[in-house]
């Protein structure tokens, strides 16, 4: 194997030969490393129906899994918190349990013991209790 030199940068030149060379031991190792370029067959018709069909498949199973159980916990919960009335017992996001005693716009009143109320914002009600909860706690 004879290895080429040059003027300038001579020794870069014989490194270089030395490990890309496919009949030293060297070239057979970076050959390991580094893959081969080889020029690619006929240009593809870039992306196809399949592409697009995965896509469109993928934003069906979001929408049937994700959205719309959403979607329709937030109706049910808007229809809840618009139908509160005086009387009802109903539990808050924080864990409060009371019977309310006064409804506003924004805000209901809750009395969450005899002669202690408590004023929260309506979308704070997370469920509504059956008559007589707090009487059996």
């Amino acid at each position: 194997m004879r290895l080429g030199t040059a003027r300038n940068g001579g020794l870069q030149v014989t490194i270089i030969r030395r490990l890309f060379c496919p009949e030293s031991k060297w070239g057979l190792l970076m050959g390991f490393f580094i893959s081969d370029a080889y020029a690619q067959g006929g240009g593809g018709a870039g992306p196809g129906i399949g592409d697009f069909a995965f896509i469109i498949i993928i934003f069906a199973v979001f929408w049937f899994l994700l959205i719309r159980p959403q979607q329709k916990r937030a109706k049910e919960h808007k229809s809840l918190v618009s139908a509160l009335a005086k009387g009802d017992e109903v539990v808050t996001n924080g864990g409060l349990l009371g019977k309310i005693s006064k409804v506003g716009d924004n805000f209901i009143t809750l009395e969450v013991a005899d002669g202690l109320q408590v004023q929260v914002q309506r979308v704070a009600v997370a469920s509504l209790m059956p008559k007589g909860t707090m009487k059996s706690n």
